[in-house]
C-alpha cells in the first residue's frame, strides 16, 4: 500500500510514514531467532505472537526489534509509550485542518496494521490500563482495534507484526494480567559479552581510537560483573563526549585518560568512577529492605513463639 491515506467505512485516514531502518543486530543471535520465531505463522489458522522484550534501559531492545523487521524486509513503525498516552494517541487522532474540517490521522500502530508492517510499542510498561484495554482485541484472535473517535473498526493486515519493549525498572503503571497474557512470550535481553560489546561500539563509532574503545569496554564488562546496569548506550555516550573533548582544542589537547574519565563522570555520574564502591552501596540498599534486627522485640515478647529469635530449646525445665 503506497498511498499516504486509506478509507475505512467512509472515513479517510492519513497514514504515518515508516522509519528508515538500517538496523544491524550484533551478537546474541539466539534472542533474534526467538523473536523471528514469534512472528512466524506455521498454518493458515495460526496467528503470530506479540512478545515482550525485557531488559535494562539502553541494552538494545528496540534495536533488536528493528533488526528483526529488517530481516523480514518489512516497513517499521515505532510508537513511544508514555504515562499520559491516550487510546486516541494509540489509534486515531482527530486534527483540525486548514479548511476547518476534521482530519483523522492514523497512529504508527494503526498504520502498521493497515500496511502489514512491524510496529514496536516502546517502553510499554509506561502506559496506563485504559490505553492497554483499547489494544486487547488486537493481540488475541480478533486482531482488530475500534476507534471511538472515528467510529470505525480497523482490522489488522495478516502480515502485521508487533513487539513490546519493557524496561526492568519501576513502571508507572502495572500492566493488568489480561494484557500480559496476550503479550507472550517474554524474551529477556542480557548484556553482550566482551567481543560483542566491542563490536557494537565499533559499529556505531568506527572513528573511535582503539585505546578509547578498550577503556570503555573494560568499564562496561566490569560493571556487568558487579551487577550494575550500565549499558552499551552509556558507553556510546561517554565515548562520544570524550572524543569531542579531545577534538575541541587541537592546540591544547588533553590526554585520552583525562578526557575519558571526565566523560565518565559527567555522563554516568561521579559514582561511576568507583564501580566496586557503587556495587557495594547498591547491595546494601537492596539489603535494607529486610526487617531490621531487633524489630521483633517491638512486636513480640522474647518467649513468644512468633518472635524471630524464639528457640523452644532454651526453656528453663528446672
Amino acid at each position: 500500500m503506497s498511498q499516504d491515506s486509506v478509507e475505512i467505512e467512509g472515513v479517510r485516514l492519513k497514514l504515518a510514514a515508516p522509519m528508515e531502518n538500517r538496523a544491524e543486530w550484533i551478537g546474541q543471535r539466539e534472542v533474534l531467532k526467538q523473536l523471528l520465531a514469534c512472528w512466524l505463522v506455521v498454518d493458515d489458522q495460526d496467528l503470530p505472537l506479540t512478545p515482550r522484550l525485557i531488559g535494562v534501559p539502553g541494552i538494545g531492545k528496540t534495536a533488536l526489534a528493528m533488526a528483526a523487521a529488517a530481516v523480514r524486509a518489512q516497513d517499521l513503525f515505532v510508537f513511544q509509550c508514555t504515562a499520559d498516552t491516550r487510546p486516541e494517541d494509540l489509534l486515531i487522532t482527530p486534527v483540525l485542518s486548514q479548511d476547518g474540517k476534521i482530519a483523522y490521522h492514523a497512529s504508527p500502530l494503526v498504520t502498521a496494521m493497515l500496511r502489514g508492517a512491524v510496529c514496536v510499542l516502546d517502553e510499554g510498561n509506561r502506559m496506563n490500563e485504559k490505553s492497554w484495554a483499547s489494544l486487547a482485541p488486537l493481540f488475541d484472535q480478533r486482531r482488530y482495534v475500534e476507534s471511538i473517535v472515528a467510529g470505525i473498526v480497523i482490522p489488522a493486515n495478516k502480515n502485521f507484526r508487533c513487539a513490546v519493549t519493557m524496561n526492568q525498572d519501576d513502571s508507572t503503571y502495572e500492566i493488568p494480567d489480561y494484557i500480559l497474557s496476550r503479550l507472550q512470550p517474554t524474551l529477556p535481553l542480557g548484556f553482550p559479552n566482551r567481543q560483542d560489546e566491542l563490536a557494537i561500539l565499533q559499529y556505531h563509532l568506527p572513528f573511535a581510537e582503539s585505546e578509547m574503545l578498550a577503556m570503555t569496554v573494560e568499564f562496561l564488562q566490569r560493571s556487568h560483573e558487579l551487577g550494575l546496569d550500565f549499558s552499551a548506550r552509556d558507553g556510546l555516550n561517554l565515548l562520544r563526549f570524550a572524543l569531542k573533548r579531545l577534538a575541541q582544542d587541537p592546540n591544547h589537547p588533553i590526554s585520552k585518560d583525562v578526557a575519558w574519565r571526565e566523560a565518565l563522570e559527567y555522563c554516568l555520574g561521579e559514582d561511576a568512577l568507583n564501580l566496586e564502591a557503587l556495587a557495594e552501596r547498591k547491595s546494601r540498599d537492596l539489603g535494607s529492605n529486610s526487617l531490621p534486627l531487633g524489630l521483633g522485640d517491638f512486636f513480640f515478647d522474647p518467649d513468644d513463639p512468633l518472635h524471630p529469635d524464639f528457640d523452644g530449646d532454651n526453656d528453663d525445665d528446672s
